[in-house]
């Protein structure tokens, strides 16, 4: 936290305006929603999305002021992704998120899907309300890619088949695809050429699939404190990720875990355990690093500024985060 603070500290001043618009944006319509949507925003959160939208702007515009359409695409992203962890918190059940208590266990599981439902629209209209064709295709097809990611999640669940190519696909749909189609849609309020906004894409895309997967490590290497939620959470729900997928390759005693459905109270620490002492962590840190290195590449022909420093900071900082 402390190290994305200080990357940041350059566009410190617009994430204050965007925290700030956003509790605008839901607007005080209806008290229980609101009374969600403000618990939402006011949890502790990094807003590294629309801080990677802002400086993809920056880039993208190279050096001339962003525009207010920059700004509210950052804060449609937020929202977006607000209302997606919503609705995620509602299927795993999660009871905390940041250390604090999720929207369904505050209110309860009716009034979180409202909640979810309410940012979607808002996030809809504010997009609608762009008036750029392109970006709207863009930013829409993620709330569709979304739901996928969440029905591909849901079918496989304790599925011990599912593979390292399914799992980077389904992570792309729930977790990349918001990041890359929100950094290309800055490029496209630029009026970039076509080669940039992809080169955008892609950057959006592997970060996003880095940070995912740095996600996923910690939920086995951290500690409650340290993730504001129980170790092992992905395990206990079934839903499989890197460290366990490449686990599953070396040690074969995590199957008989796999099969009851980590059901015994030790199962998920025992498994942990397990885990940790293969080579799954080092090889899930590599395929991050594989992911940053990607993200850097597609960075390389861009306007050279400070707000390419600091993205290009952002990607390689992804590594620290497991230090």
């Amino acid at each position: 936290m402390i190290l994305y603070n200080k990357l940041l500290s350059s566009i410190q001043y617009d994430l204050e305006i965007l925290n700030k618009n956003l509790k605008k944006m839901v607007g005080p319509k209806h008290p229980i929603l609101y009374a969600a949507a403000e618990h939402l925003f006011n949890a502790k959160s990094k807003r590294i999305r629309p801080a990677i939208v802002l400086l993809a702007a920056q880039v993208s515009m190279q050096e001339t002021s962003v525009l207010s359409e920059h700004r509210r695409l950052a804060e449609i992203t937020e929202i977006i992704h607000t209302a997606s962890l919503v609705h995620d918190d509602v299927v795993d059940d999660c009871q905390t998120r940041r250390g604090v208590e999720t929207v369904h266990s505050t209110f309860n599981t009716k009034v979180a899907i409202l909640a979810g439902d309410f940012l979607f629209a808002q996030a809809s209209w504010y997009l609608a309300n762009l008036n750029n064709l392109e970006v709207v295709k863009a930013i829409s097809k993620v709330i569709t890619d979304f739901a996928e990611g969440e029905v591909r999640q849901g079918l496989n669940y304790f599925n011990s088949f599912i593979s390292i190519d399914d799992y980077i696909e389904k992570s792309f749909y729930k977790t990349a695809s918001l990041i890359a189609a929100s950094c290309k849609g800055a490029a496209m309020i630029s009026n970039a050429n076509k080669e940039i906004q992809e080169n955008f894409y892609l950057y959006g895309k592997h970060l996003g699939l880095a940070f995912q997967i740095t996600d996923d490590i910690l939920d086995i290497t951290g500690s409650k404190d340290s993730l504001g939620k129980p170790a092992g959470s992905d395990l206990k729900n079934g839903n499989f990720t890197a460290p366990l997928i490449f686990a599953l390759q070396e040690k074969k005693e995590l199957y008989e875990y796999i099969n009851r459905e980590f059901k015994n109270k030790e199962d998920v620490n025992e498994a942990i355990e397990i885990i940790k002492n293969s080579q799954a962590i080092q090889k899930a840190k590599d395929l991050a690093r594989e992911h940053i290195q990607a993200s850097l590449q597609a960075l390389k022909k861009q306007h050279e500024c400070e707000a390419k420093k600091i993205l290009e900071s952002i990607s390689i900082s992804i590594l620290y985060r497991l230090s």
